[in-house]
C-alpha cells in the first residue's frame, strides 16, 4: 500500500499518513475505519482477511462488511509463500510435510493472528498434506514474519510483500510459493505442486475502502488517483518486486 499512496499522495499534493492498526487479524483496523466520517481523509488498506475471512468466523462484529464501507479500488493481488527460520531443519515443502508426519502436533507456526490469512492459508496446507501443526498467533503478519526470522516459530505462510526483504536479506528462507508456475523474482523458489502438494495454491488481495458514506465525487476521485498511480512503471515493478500483482 505505501507505494502505492506515496505515488497518490505525489500526484494529489495531499499527504496521505499510513497508520498501521495491527491485532485481532485487522479487526482493530476495521472498526476504525468504520466509524471514521465519510469525508474521504480517512480510508482503510483492507485484506481479504477483513473482508470475507472475518466475518465468517466471528459471529458479532462491530462493523458490517457490506453497510459499513464504500469499495474504492482493488490494489493488488498478493503472491504467498511459505517460509522458514534459517536454523530450522526444513528445506523444501516436502521436508516440512515429513517432519510434520513423524511428530503430529509438534511444530509451531506463526500467522498474524486468529482468522488472518497466515492462519488459514496454513490450515489449508496442513489438511492438504494430511498433518497436525500448531498455531501461535502473533499480533501482526509482519510481528509473525520477524517471528520467524528470529527463530522463535520454524514456518509460517505469509504473503511475500511482507516478507520479500526478509527473504532476500538472508533473514529467513522462501521453500516453497503458492503460484500455479514460479516468480521470476524468486525464481529459484519452487512451487508447491513442484514440492509433491499437487494443485495447492493459495493468494490473496488488497484493497482500499472509505467508510460508508463516502460521496460518490470522493470515491470515485480516489479511484482515479489510484489507477493512475497503478499505471506508473516504477510503481508497478515495485509492486511485482514484491510479490503483488498490481491491479487497480
Amino acid at each position: 500500500m505505501r507505494i502505492v499512496t506515496q505515488r497518490m499522495a505525489e500526484n494529489m499534493g495531499q499527504g496521505i499518513v499510513i497508520d498501521n492498526q495491527p491485532g485481532a487479524a485487522g479487526l482493530i483496523g476495521a472498526e476504525r475505519v468504520a466509524k471514521a466520517a465519510p469525508d474521504g481523509y480517512t480510508i482503510g488498506g483492507f485484506n481479504d482477511s477483513i473482508m470475507t475471512m472475518l466475518p465468517n468466523l466471528h459471529a458479532k462484529l462491530s462493523w458490517d462488511i457490506l453497510k459499513d464501507f464504500e469499495p474504492v479500488s482493488l490494489v493488488a493481488t498478493v503472491e504467498w509463500g511459505l517460509v522458514t527460520s534459517n536454523d530450522s531443519p526444513y528445506r523444501s515443502a516436502a521436508d516440512l510435510i515429513a517432519a510434520a508426519k513423524a511428530n503430529p502436533g509438534k511444530i509451531n507456526y506463526g500467522s498474524g493472528g486468529n482468522g488472518s490469512p497466515q492462519h488459514v492459508a496454513m490450515e489449508l496446507f496442513a489438511s492438504a498434506a494430511g498433518i497436525a501443526l500448531t498455531h501461535v498467533p502473533y499480533k501482526g503478519a509482519t510481528q509473525a514474519a520477524v517471528g520467524v526470522a528470529a527463530g522463535e516459530v520454524p514456518i509460517a505462510f505469509q504473503g511475500l510483500a511482507t516478507v520479500s526483504g526478509l527473504a532476500k536479506g538472508g533473514k529467513l528462507r522462501l521453500i516453497a510459493v503458492t503460484t500455479p508456475r514460479r516468480l521470476p523474482q524468486f525464481a529459484e523458489v519452487p512451487t508447491m505442486s513442484e514440492s509433491g502438494l499437487t494443485g495447492f495454491e493459495f493468494n490473496s488481495w488488497a484493497t482500499i475502502v472509505a467508510p460508508a458514506g463516502t460521496p460518490k465525487e470522493i470515491v470515485a476521485r480516489l479511484n482515479a488517483e489510484i489507477v493512475n498511480a497503478l499505471a506508473v512503471p516504477d510503481v508497478r515493478e515495485k509492486l511485482i518486486a514484491q510479490g503483488l500483482t498490481p491491479r487497480g
